[in-house]
């Protein structure tokens, strides 16, 4: 199993590309099960979780192409195409390599009728119920059924009528389910409480690209009028806010100056203010944001809460770099249940850092010193990567899948600004 390596101490500067979202264009690639024309997505990011998912793709007859795809690029260009559909069973086996698996079921129930999906169970960083999935579809006329491990949503004849959900919590991918299930609806749905995050809006974007009916793109509150049919399209997948986000708290925790090319200011406005109120240089110039610090961190108070909010995923990146700052911090995590597991591993690494239930508090010391730890998660992992760039001597963080799963080729961007990054096959 591979590991990286990563010798400290190297201040990161120079410019590195942000890739596509990844929590965005896992929304996107369903998106094609809604019509037989082809869709083309272009910035899709080379990583584990895009072919699990074009692959859970392929087992329902969609036809996918990788177009003018050379090794040094970053990003792909991918076609894909449900001219018929041969299936519309997820399987367990598919399902549970990866959660986004269940956004499969809104555009499955609304174009075949019928949509049988494993259900995920939970994850490493706690339960992340579907039954706010369920209930929205529920609302807009489908027969939900439970058996033996998989749900089956089926519409009446005709097709899902639509109707009107008011989401108890705010939940990204129940609104990301709802959306593809009601935009070939015979009637008009409404989703009140609905999830605002840049990613939906991405998804929205792409459906009235081809040629859905969806007002209050960006609010709490959407109309779909239900067409009858969707065209295909060609569509841009959204730069990755949470990347961005992890190699600004890279170079901050340096010293660093870099160019994150393609960042978009405005998706991350949460984390631009934590870093800001970190004492981190962020502003806009062409094509993207430069991060600078003077490696003087200042302790924040920060809480994760849904979008507008600082996001859950930036969490664990924030925890690493504040482990320097002068002083003590405060995070909540307001999300996930469990989502602390990089605690100890940060601890082993000299930093300072005690939680209670769903607070953590950060002690910040004077310096990190390198060592062997194992990522627990996507996120996690990340944190032990950017504490292993200030940290002195080497690290090795194990089970590097998880990087692999939400990083594009991360050791060759970070080998772009100056760090010491190296991939190794392990034990």
């Amino acid at each position: 199993m591979d590991k990286i390596i990563i010798r400290g101490g190297n201040r990161l500067s120079g410019t590195v590309p942000v890739s596509g979202a990844k929590n965005a264009a896992l929304t996107l690639l369903p998106c094609a099960l809604l019509t037989e024309e082809p869709v083309t997505l272009r910035n899709l990011p080379r990583l584990a979780d895009i072919d699990g998912f074009q692959h859970l793709l392929n087992q329902f007859g969609v036809s996918t192409s990788i177009a003018g795809a050379r090794p040094e690029d970053f990003g792909r260009v991918m076609t894909l195409q449900a001219t018929r559909l041969t299936s519309t069973v997820a399987p367990y086996d598919l399902v549970r390599k990866m959660r986004a698996s269940i956004l499969v079921l809104g555009p499955l129930l609304a174009r075949a009728g019928e949509a049988t999906v494993s259900l995920p169970g939970g994850c490493a960083i706690g339960n992340r119920p579907i039954d706010l999935h369920l209930k929205a579809l529920e609302a807009f006329g489908a027969q939900i059924e439970l058996a033996a491990g998989y749900v089956r949503a089926i519409a009446p004849d005709g097709g899902l009528p639509g109707g009107d959900y008011s989401f108890p919590i705010v939940s990204v991918g129940a609104t990301e389910n709802a959306l593809m299930a009601a935009v070939l609806a015979r009637g008009t749905s409404t989703l009140h409480n609905a999830a605002r995050e840049p990613e939906i809006v991405d998804l929205c974007n792409l459906l009235v690209a081809m040629g859905a009916q969806i007002e209050g793109i960006g609010t709490s509150d959407l109309t779909i009028h239900g067409v009858n049919r969707l065209h295909g399209a060609t569509y841009m997948v959204m730069p990755d806010r949470i990347e961005a986000g992890s190699y600004a708290c890279a170079a901050a925790i340096t010293g660093g100056d870099i160019i994150l090319a393609g960042a978009r200011a405005e998706d991350m406005a949460a984390t631009i203010q934590a870093l800001r109120d970190a004492n981190v240089l962020v502003e806009q110039v062409r094509g993207g944001l430069r991060i600078a610090s003077d490696g003087q961190l200042r302790p924040v108070t920060l809480s994760t809460a849904p979008y507008p909010g600082l996001a859950t995923d930036m969490q664990a990146q924030l925890m690493a770099m504040l482990c320097l700052a002068n002083g003590s911090s405060v995070l909540t995590e307001t999300i996930f249940e469990n989502r602390y597991m990089h605690v100890p591993e940060l601890n082993r690494m000299g930093a300072h850092i005690e939680t209670k239930g769903r607070t953590a508090i950060v002690h910040g010391v004077s310096k990190l010193h390198g060592a062997e730890v194992m990522a627990t998660d996507l996120r996690a992992s990340m944190s032990l990567v950017i504490a292993g760039l200030a940290a002195e001597g080497e690290s090795q963080v194990h089970r590097l899948y998880h990087l692999d799963r939400g990083y594009e080729r991360l050791e060759e961007k970070f080998a772009l600004i100056g760090a010491d990054v190296e991939r190794v096959g392990g034990d």
